[in-house]
């Protein structure tokens, strides 16, 4: 069983940083792949970034390569997404997601374990 606990999130305006953290618990948090996806009112999850348990990285790359970078610590069970340049469309809540299988999956339903979310507002 893997508990995630995200927090970072904020209202901030056009062209801030935040970095969104996540806080894993679990002994075998190492092995699993992890994801940042994020909802906005009356849309469905979206796949925003996820690494691999050996620091292999994707991206949605229309909405934020170049912006936003997912890092993590399998010493500290912790993953980072820092995101700079923020747009008003970036607004939506962040969720934090562990897959067990070793892939980089960019599809919700095969994730395994997800956080409560952290709420992401930016203003124009």
């Amino acid at each position: 069983q893997v508990q995630l606990v995200e927090s970072g999130g904020g209202s901030v305006q056009a062209g801030d940083s935040l970095r969104l953290s996540c806080a894993a618990s679990g002994r075998t948090f190492s092995t699993y792949a992890m994801g940042w996806f994020r909802q906005a009112p009356g849309k469905a999850r979206e796949f925003v970034a996820a690494i691999s348990w050996s620091g292999r990285t994707s991206y949605d790359t229309d909405s934020v390569k170049g912006r936003f970078t997912i890092s993590r610590d399998n010493a500290k069970n912790m993953v980072w997404m820092q995101m700079n340049s923020l747009k008003p469309e970036d607004t939506a809540v962040y969720y934090c997601a562990a897959d067990v299988r070793p892939g980089l999956s960019s599809t919700p339903d095969e994730y395994d374990y997800w956080g409560q979310g952290t709420q992401v507002t930016v203003s124009s």
